[in-house]
């Protein structure tokens, strides 16, 4: 499925972005399910909201139980100080995640009628096992920003597999938060890993305490439909979405189980599954 030149690419650059991946048939089987789940969802008294809030995220009870079920994020300014919508639902959800493609039959037959694991393969992966997956929405006005990270913190393996699939079911621009990413990055050590600790509980443990490079982020203004590959130590970000249009993706996260999967990950697969 990948050329030589696009394998060549993504060593390079820790990316690789790939024009007319999904067709407007399947992003609108996509978002059709993502509304259809929000519009049958009833949202708890305690709403867990998407932060990038260290301290606040490995709190979170909810997200941690996530990983294993299909759970409902919302965007912090959807919400003000006393727990009141300050939006529509539908228009107040800032992901759904983490294991909807083992467990909501749209999602899971998609990412198989995508087929990942075969993309998975050319870029190196063994025995690809998709082990995240995640709707992000970046509604309009009040999408948060994401701060500059690497996926391998929060899907860590022995050694190092992960590997994103971010894909455009709508157009990103510099407006509505598109991906920013470090060209080359991936050469970076890993910075964090965010594990579970014994007694109960999350961290995120340092690895490597050098600064970020200070070079300029390239900017990932995608049509819909575009697939963007993410190597899992290359550094990205998106800002907060400030334009009147959404900028809805859905992202899958493959590893190698031929790797280690430690247990003191914050995601543990569904054994079942």
């Amino acid at each position: 499925m990948l050329s030589s030149q696009q394998l060549q690419e993504y060593d390079q650059q820790g990316y690789l972005v790939i024009n007319d991946f999904i067709s407007p048939a399947q992003r609108q089987v996509l978002m059709q399910r993502a509304a259809d789940l929000i519009e049958s969802f009833e949202p708890p008294q305690k709403r867990s909201i998407f932060t990038t809030d260290e301290q606040e995220r490995s709190s979170d009870d909810y997200f941690l139980e996530s990983g294993s079920g299909i759970g409902f994020f919302f965007e912090e300014k959807a919400i003000d100080s006393e727990g009141h919508f300050t939006v529509p639902k539908q228009q107040s959800i800032n992901k759904i995640g983490h294991a909807q493609h083992l467990l909501d039959p749209v999602y899971k037959t998609m990412v198989k009628e995508l087929d990942f694991a075969t993309v998975g393969r050319e870029l190196g992966i063994k025995k690809p096992r998709a082990i995240q997956s995640m709707h992000i929405f970046k509604q309009p006005s009040i999408g948060g920003e994401v701060g500059l990270h690497q996926d391998s913190t929060f899907l860590y393996t022995e050694p190092k597999s992960c590997i994103g699939f971010w894909l455009a079911l709508e157009d990103a621009t510099v407006e509505n938060g598109c991906l920013q990413a470090l060209p080359g990055g991936h050469h970076i050590a890993l910075k964090q890993r965010f594990k579970l600790l014994n007694n109960g509980g999350t961290e995120f443990e340092c690895l490597d305490d050098k600064p970020w490079p200070t070079r300029s982020l390239e900017l990932l203004e995608v049509p819909a439909g575009t697939l963007i590959i993410l190597h899992g130590q290359l550094p990205h970000y998106s800002a907060a979405n400030t334009s009147n249009r959404s900028r809805q993706a859905f992202t899958l996260h493959l590893v190698d189980d031929a790797c280690h999967y430690p247990t003191d990950n914050w995601l543990q697969p569904i054994a079942s599954l």
